[in-house]
Order: C-alpha cells, then structure tokens, then sequence
C-alpha cells in the first residue's frame, strides 16, 4: 500500500494520504534467476519508525483511512499538490461513520496521551496550576481546540506538520553528524594532551595509519550510475550484467510493488557499495559514518532523479535518469574520508561552545555541593542541640536522686519505689474462708463479741 511506503527508513516524506497503490507495470521476469526469497504478495511490510514523536498515531490514522473504499478511490486520482494543499482532507466528510467514529477514538487518546505527558513533565519540576489547553498549542499535528472528534482540519494539520517535521530530517541528522566528527577530534586531541611526547607520537602514528587502511578499499561507484546498478543487478539479485535492464531493475526493487521506489528502497541499494568502505569488525571503521554515507548517497540521487521532488522515484523518472550521460558516465564519488567535515575554526567554535558548558555544568555543581555542605552542617547542628538536651536530662535526674525524689515518667509517676518505702499491701476485707460459698446444710457460726465479758 502506499501509505505503507511513505514511512521508509527515517526521514522520508510522509504525507500520511500520499497516493493509493496502483497495478504496477507488467514485466516477465525469471524469479528462478533472482537469489534470496522475493516479497511474498499480500505481506505487510514492517516500516521503521518515523522518529516524529506522533508516530504511532499517525500510523494508526493511516491504517483506518485505508479500510475507507471511498477515500481510497479519491487518493488514486489525487495529486501531490492536492494533498498538500488540504483539498483532499476534505473528503474526510464523506467516509463512513464507522471510519469517523474509529478516528475520533485515535484524536481522544492522543489527546490524552499528550496531557499525560505535559503533565508528567509538569510534576518533575513540581509545577501546579497546568493550563492543558494552552501547552496543547505547542503540539501541531491535532486541533487541539476540538479535542473529541477528528475532523477535516486534523487531517489537514497531520500532514503539514509531518511534511514540515520530515523536510527537515535531513537537515537535522547532517548537523548531528557533525557534531559527532567534531566531538570525536575534540576528544582525541584532549587525550593527547594528557601524555608525554613519546606516547604521544605513537598515539598519533596509529591514528595516521588507521586513517590510511580505512582509506584503502575498492572504488565506490556513483550512486545510481550504470556501473552502481549492474553490480547490484549481478551480486544482490544474482542475474547477467550482460542482460541488464533499467525497467526490470525497477520492478525487482519496487519491493512493496507500489509502483515507486520510496527512500528505504533506494538506500537499500547502496548495502553494496558501503561494504566496500564499512565493516563493523574493523577499529578504523565508523558505522555511524556509513549511515551518514548512506544518507548523503539517497539525497544525491533523489536530487538527480525525482523530477517533481515529492521524494519518490516513478518509474518514468527513472527510466529518464538511465538515458542521462551522468547515468553512463559519472563522475568519481568521493567518500566521506576524502572530504573536509570541518574546519578548524568550527572545531575552535565547537571547543568554546563545549568549554562553556562545561563551565556552566561546573558552577552547578559547586552550587550543589554548597547546599549538600550546607545541609550537612544543619544536620550536625541539630544532632549536637539534640545530644546537649540529652545531656540536660540526665543531669536532671541525677539531681533529683541525689536529693530523694525519684526520677518522674512520663505521666509523672514514679519509676521505682525509693528506698525504705514499700507499697503496704491492703488487708483482706472479709473473714477467714472469704466471700467462698458454703457446702449445702451448713451454718455459718456468728463471729464472738469482742465486747463480751467472760466469767
């Protein structure tokens, strides 16, 4: 499905209602010549997250959109400029109840997962008072406005923030991927500074002669050149260079048969060429430079072949490409170790602005360190007036030991009987034998008169 195929690998173009899967163009190929297990027809493709942070929901709104036989049948007649324009959003009104209904589930718990978000954002800085609505602004995939039912207007908004969002991927992992060249040589410059002159020079000796043995490897071909495609042709898809051809190229890496190569598709066909120059195994290899070695190698030939830039390669656009004179006769490509990834002045600039931080990051830790020291110090204040009234106490009680009166509890009896004095037990209040009854028949003879005289 070409929903499906506008999420390829991290950064393409997706405009979540780009262009429904068409028949693609019939062409006799012998699967029998073709090495490994080609696409089974019906299987859904596993695509790489978006790295947007409303990937999930805009997946699911593509999934639901796709079960909708009449928005399916717009989108096959629908123009990029149409869909970026919000004309096809509209069409939102017309699909059916089930559809809306499911749809309107998705913005509700979005929603809801945002303001979770917000708000657990809110409580790590201990913040009352949250005005949801107004956070929600901040937030320009969804009508945050209307947060119960999905409508035209979300639609609208999904796909300009995920055109705007992907535009600028690109841009964003180039710029990282400088700072990591950059951090590197910071680095390694800061570690030489720690050693004397002899480990030194062997330090920088090996780096020198692993500069040199990642440097030597076979030529790499021009992405999307004749000379790129017939090994790829030859050794990934196992068939005769000499029976090479561009339409049959197309369809055997056409891998979702949605009739376009998508950016995961063409990026999938430099594997070959980044072998020559990357192999995890060795030292001197850097695999996030063969990502960015990839990533510069998909924008050179989209920028040579995709005619209208919607970031999709047509089968016309590619078979324009192959009667180029580029396409038959490139020029070298230059690798990422035979170009210059900064300058010194922005490493001096990267350095300051590193150093900088680094100041910041200390000052704050002595600040830290102050209140921890602080603390410390009310803490031992508190246990020394602690033990001085423990002290107090005890003097207190032996005070009053020593002049005869007994220490007093807590209610302010007495916690022990002083000495020479005992609790003088109370005497029986009846005779001899008690209050205990008397055996049947027998009768209690009267106690004698005290006052009575004998003879």
């Amino acid at each position: 499905m070409k929903w499906q195929s506008l999420l390829p690998q991290q950064c393409i173009l997706l405009i979540p209602c780009l262009l429904m899967a068409l028949e693609a163009v019939p062409i006799d190929i012998d699967k029998t010549k073709v090495k490994g297990e080609g696409h089974v027809e019906g299987e859904k493709i596993e695509n790489p997250d978006t790295g947007l942070y409303y990937d999930e929901y805009l997946r699911q709104v593509i999934d639901v959109l796709e079960t909708d036989k009449h928005f399916r049948e717009k989108l096959q007649t629908a123009d990029i400029e149409e869909i970026k324009s919000g004309k096809l959003s509209r069409e939102l009104d017309l699909v059916s109840h089930h559809v809306r209904t499911r749809l309107d589930e998705l913005k509700r718990q979005e929603v809801a997962r945002l303001r979770m978000l917000i708000k657990a954002k809110m409580d790590s800085v201990q913040d009352t008072g949250i005005d949801h609505q107004a956070l929600l602004k901040q937030f320009e995939h969804l009508n945050h406005q209307n947060p119960d039912t999905f409508e035209p207007k979300d639609l609208d908004m999904l796909i300009k923030a995920a055109t705007s969002d992907l535009e600028n991927y690109d841009k964003t992992r180039h710029e990282e991927f400088k700072k990591y060249e950059m951090m590197k040589e910071h680095e390694r410059r800061e570690y030489l500074k720690t050693l004397d002159e002899e480990k030194r020079q062997r330090e920088e000796s090996k780096f020198e002669e692993m500069k040199k043995k990642h440097g030597d490897h076979p030529k790499v071909h021009h992405p999307g050149s004749k000379d790129q495609l017939k090994e790829v042709w030859e050794e990934a898809d196992g068939l005769d260079p000499n029976e090479f051809d561009p339409k049959t190229f197309f369809k055997l890496h056409d891998v979702n048969n949605d009739r376009f190569l998508d950016e995961q598709e063409l990026e999938a066909l430099f594997t070959r060429e980044l072998e020559k120059v990357y192999d995890p195994k060795n030292e001197e290899d850097d695999m996030v430079e063969m990502e960015e070695e990839r990533l510069r190698m998909r924008e050179h030939v989209m920028n040579e072949v995709d005619i209208n830039k919607d970031r999709l390669v047509t089968l016309e656009e590619f078979l324009r490409a192959t009667e180029k004179k580029e396409f038959l006769e490139p020029d070298s490509w230059e690798t990422l170790d035979q170009q210059q990834l900064f300058t010194e002045d922005e490493l001096k600039e990267f350095e300051s602005h590193i150093s900088q931080q680094e100041d910041e990051l200390r000052k704050k830790a002595e600040e830290l360190q102050k209140q921890k020291e602080e603390l410390q110090r009310q803490h031992d204040q508190l246990q020394a007036q602690k033990q001085e009234l423990q002290q107090v106490v005890k003097q207190m009680e032996q005070k009053k030991l020593q002049q005869g009166n007994p220490p007093a509890g807590p209610a302010g009896e007495l916690k022990f009987q002083p000495p020479g004095e005992h609790k003088i037990e109370e005497a029986p209040k009846h005779p001899a034998g008690g209050d205990q009854p008397l055996p049947p028949g027998h009768i209690q003879e009267p106690a004698a008169r005290t006052d009575q005289v004998h003879p």
